[in-house]
């Protein structure tokens, strides 16, 4: 048994920067192009296993050069991918536009990533924790996350990109891990500071929610474990370089804290430094801090 278990997507990264970000019919000049591993589901795999924890993907790349350097990427940090399956499609891609401030504007080509099935998920490990995006088809995410309880693990959806979700998959899960824009999304309710957040994450619950962690960005992370307990933990203040996957390497550090049985605040904490880190970095998966990366980073604070 893995500690983790990501089922997701996996991308080509197509990274470039821009002074700033261009208007309608715009043109403007940025750096050179480049290809750098992505994808939520693998992103949060790289992250985990650069932490590491034992861990497993599944999902699809195309039977193509850019599917192979993905496959190649999740072998160098030591992430199984005998349930990655290569089928006649492209290979996922991600189009990133990074500006000076460090954020970022994507745009994703699923590709591979579309023909993921709820068949395929029959052929994954078993795990103690069982992490679940929405870049593959919705279908197939609903099916996981009620495979993965049936087989005993406890699930955690990141409800990204954002979208509707159905109470049943509401309910289904362990832990829904969204950004401010994605809680909004989910509840038709404004989310801009943490009393409006509370009055979402209590209409979430309302819906069957269990335990939702909101990601804050700078403001820091709110986690409410029951419609009584809640916890906040501040962000750390670090120099932005780029926003890309310091999501991933919440989400990623936080299966991590909690696969080691790590408390509610002090994995709030440990997550936070994870995804503290990445935002100091350029690109997604080479951007991922590493344990003693972590460590360092907290004991100097």
């Amino acid at each position: 048994m893995v500690d983790i278990l990501v089922i997701g997507s996996l991308n080509a990264d197509l990274a470039v920067r821009v002074p700033r970000f261009p208007g309608p019919g715009e043109t403007i000049s940025g750096t050179d192009l480049e290809t750098i591993p992505g994808g939520k589901g693998a992103n949060q795999a790289v992250a985990a296993a650069k932490l590491g924890a034992a861990v497993a993907m599944l999902g699809r790349v195309g039977d193509d050069q850019l599917g192979q350097m993905l496959l190649d990427n999740l072998g160098k940090f030591g992430v199984e991918s005998s349930a990655v399956r290569k089928t006649d499609s492209a290979t996922g891609d991600a189009i990133i536009i990074v500006d000076q401030k460090g954020q970022n504007s994507i745009i994703l080509s699923p590709g591979a990533n579309g023909k993921v099935t709820p068949a395929d998920v029959e052929s994954a490990p078993p795990a103690k924790i069982l992490l679940l995006q929405l870049e593959i088809p919705f279908e197939t995410v609903l099916y996981a996350a009620k495979w993965g309880k049936a087989h005993g693990m406890t699930v955690i959806l990141n409800p990204a990109p954002a979208r509707e979700l159905p109470d049943e998959l509401i309910a289904g899960v362990d832990m829904l891990v969204p950004n401010e824009s994605e809680l909004s999304l989910l509840t038709g309710k404004p989310v801009f500071d943490r009393a409006s957040a509370q009055i979402a994450i209590a209409a979430l619950m309302a819906r069957g929610a269990k335990q939702v962690i909101l990601t804050m960005g700078e403001k820091g992370a709110l986690a409410q474990t029951s419609v009584e307990n809640g916890y906040f933990v501040p962000a750390h203040q670090v120099t932005v370089v780029d926003t890309t996957a310091a999501g991933d390497a919440f989400i990623g550090g936080l299966a991590v804290a909690f696969s080691r049985g790590i408390a509610m605040p002090e994995a709030l904490n440990y997550a936070n430094a994870c995804g503290a880190l990445t935002v100091t970095k350029f690109g997604a998966q080479p951007s991922l801090p590493t344990a003693a990366e972590v460590e360092e980073f907290l004991q100097a604070l």
